[in-house]
């Protein structure tokens, strides 16, 4: 059985997933086995895949895409590793990252996972350094101590320090909180980490970066928004925190995320769902929901001018 399994999901980024690919072949911790999950891939995916010859590598091909969070689960029901990562198609490892994490988890078998830092990388695979810096002053790395994690609700949840794809798990901790939540396209990380903390798990952080996180315009703009903010809401909706001062920022934020989602439905001509979504958010920003409701009223043909109208006086809102 190899020590740790390594899972790729994948879906139409055949070149990108080559890179993914050869950052786990290049590791100096050789004792693994690397699982693409491919969830209906309708370009090249097949055809590089079917050219690769290293042993360790298996293809899983779903004929129609399932799903991002279902698609992973089918790679985590593959895996036989006593250690297990995933991270996604347009991302690298370091050649130290399954070293040095593999040690981590076996000097201290009281972790059950162990999280690193990592770059930035831009759209052409080159590091950037000042983006990284503030990525990672960003979600609060820069504060974290290394060592075993205090605090980790506070951490994963409150300051989202965490990150997945940089993150080697004991597979039997993600057996314990059955893994990921199916039929989630976004917020699935976040919903497995704070699942984690609250089951009592422990986790390290090593501040070395041991992983490449890529920047590219494709996660940004409207289309991409809804879906993500429909998933967060629903991320969520599923934990009420003991904890007051965590219950409390869990409610602002799902105002907050409710309030968003019901300006962009508004923006798009959904008005029924986005009018009730900003009533529901309107605690984050009385006067944003004040203006939604009243962007709500416009002819769809205005909306777009009226919203750009609205964006350019944001600052003011803010400040008010």
């Amino acid at each position: 059985m190899p020590k740790v399994s390594v899972c790729i999901p994948t879906y139409n980024r055949a070149e990108l997933l080559n890179q993914a690919i050869q950052s786990v072949l290049d590791q100096r911790f050789e004792d693994f086995e690397l699982i693409i999950c491919d969830d209906g891939s309708q370009d090249g995916t097949p055809t590089m895949m079917a050219s690769l010859a290293d042993p360790r590598i298996h293809y899983l091909r779903h004929p129609a895409n399932i799903g991002k969070s279902n698609n992973m689960i089918s790679g985590f029901r593959a895996a036989q590793g006593d250690y297990f990562i995933k991270f996604d198609d347009d991302d690298r490892l370091t050649p130290d990252f399954l070293a040095d994490t593999v040690a981590v988890l076996e000097a201290h078998p009281e972790v059950d996972f162990v999280s690193t830092d990592h770059w930035v990388i831009n759209p052409q695979s080159q590091r950037d350094l000042v983006l990284t810096d503030a990525n990672s002053a960003r979600w609060g790395r820069t504060e974290l101590p290394a060592g075993v994690v205090q605090d980790l609700l506070p951490t994963v949840f409150v300051r989202q320090c965490l990150q997945v794809g940089a993150t080697l798990f004991r597979r039997s901790v993600l057996e314990a909180v059955n893994y990921m939540r199916p039929n989630l396209q976004n917020c699935e990380d976040n919903d497995l980490f704070v699942r984690l903390a609250m089951a009592g798990k422990q986790a390290y952080y090593l501040p070395d970066r041991l992983m490449e996180y890529r920047f590219h315009p494709e996660q940004q703009g409207i289309g991409r928004a809804i879906p993500y903010l429909r998933d967060k809401i629903a991320y969520l909706e599923a934990f009420k925190f003991p904890e007051p001062a965590i219950e409390t920022i869990r409610q602002q934020r799902l105002k907050e995320t409710q309030l968003l989602l019901g300006l962009r439905l508004i923006e798009t001509g959904d008005t029924k769902t986005g009018t009730a979504l900003v009533k529901a958010g309107q605690g984050h920003s009385p006067k944003k929901a004040q203006v939604g409701l009243a962007l709500a009223k416009i002819p769809m043909p205005l909306r777009p001018a009226a919203f750009g109208l609205f964006r350019s006086l944001k600052p003011l809102l803010e400040r008010s």
